[in-house]
């Protein structure tokens, strides 16, 4: 850029190394986030996506509920994307190719990185309605506070830092530092528990459950009436339990490396069971998915936390957010 400007593209590409070295944890969670920017833009490839119904049917209604100033751009993005829905699809394609292609080429990670943040922004708010948040009616067992936010925090989470100074007890405090890492993790999962429990308070959770049978294989199907049936009548009951496991996943974050490891499993579990049985794999059996939805990135979330080294979680780390 310009002499002057303050910020220099080139200093965002990953510096090249003659000698080639295995990736480490850090690089490992990078390709997978890759990889599931690979899967969205390989979605936007289904028929839907290319039908005025995207725009007008899947993101339009994400307008109603919210606050007239998140309402109304949506409304007339959706409108235009229903306009124009193959060259919108195209462009939507080929972002999502081009991160997943950025953050995997080890050359242009960090330009991936910071594309994935401000693209994950666009979407939330034009495509996600900023995950309904706003309306009451978001919950955490169908993927709120809305799986493209997690895009973005696992791009903050996993920036590139120098490998010689892995000072953090886990991946994700490498580039915030432990005290910042640790508060991500708090915010993201007592959200969570929040949500699970103010939703609970405007709709039964088993009403939710058995909604998503519709369109879905027949197995999967039953899975969902199974569980609405589980939890017909006893909806406070279930948000209570349900809340409380999630907010002591928040809290372990801050226990020593042996109990945290097993918290950490515990979140995996927690995801993964939300991800089949709430998300119904992202519906990705349905023809409509635009991305798996928020379970394989809590998975994902929750392995850059696993306790890697000997120092106390609740120590200061020196590591520079470069």
């Amino acid at each position: 850029m310009s002499e002057g400007s303050g910020v220099d593209v080139a200093t965002l590409a990953e510096p090249t190394n003659a000698s080639w070295a295995p990736p480490d944890r850090r690089r490992l969670l990078q390709l997978a986030l890759a990889a599931v920017w690979f899967l969205d833009a390989a979605l936007q490839l289904q028929p839907f996506m290319f039908s005025r119904s995207f725009g007008l049917l899947m993101l339009g209604p994400n307008a109603q509920g919210n606050p007239g100033v998140i309402a109304h751009p949506l409304t007339d993005v959706s409108r235009s994307i229903g306009q124009h829905s193959v060259g919108a699809d195209t462009v939507f394609l080929l972002v999502q190719f081009l991160i997943a292609f950025g953050i995997a080429y080890r050359p242009t990670v960090r330009l991936a990185l910071v594309g994935s943040v401000l693209w994950s922004a666009v979407v939330w708010w034009f495509g996600e309605g900023l995950g309904r948040v706003l309306t009451g009616t978001a919950s955490p067992v169908t993927g709120a506070p809305g799986a493209v936010l997690l895009y973005a925090v696992l791009a903050v989470l996993l920036w590139p830092t120098d490998p010689r100074r892995d000072d953090g007890p886990f991946t994700a405090a490498r580039p915030l530092g432990t005290r910042a890492a640790q508060g991500v993790w708090v915010a993201v999962w007592t959200s969570l528990a929040g949500f699970a429990l103010f939703e609970t308070s405007t709709r039964h959770p088993s009403s939710l459950l058995s909604g998503l049978a519709a369109g879905e294989p027949g197995w999967l199907g039953t899975i969902d009436r199974h569980a609405a049936d589980l939890v017909a009548g006893r909806g406070w009951l279930f948000a209570a339990i349900l809340g409380a496991v999630l907010v002591g996943i928040a809290l372990g974050v801050f226990l020593p490396a042996a109990p945290a490891r097993g918290v950490i499993a515990l979140a995996i579990v927690v995801a993964v069971a939300i991800w089949v049985v709430g998300e119904d794999f992202g519906q990705i059996f349905t023809g409509t998915a635009t991305d798996p939805n928020s379970g394989p990135l809590l998975v994902l979330l929750a392995v850059a936390y696993w306790p890697i080294g000997c120092k106390a979680p609740g120590s200061p780390s020196t590591v520079p957010a470069t």
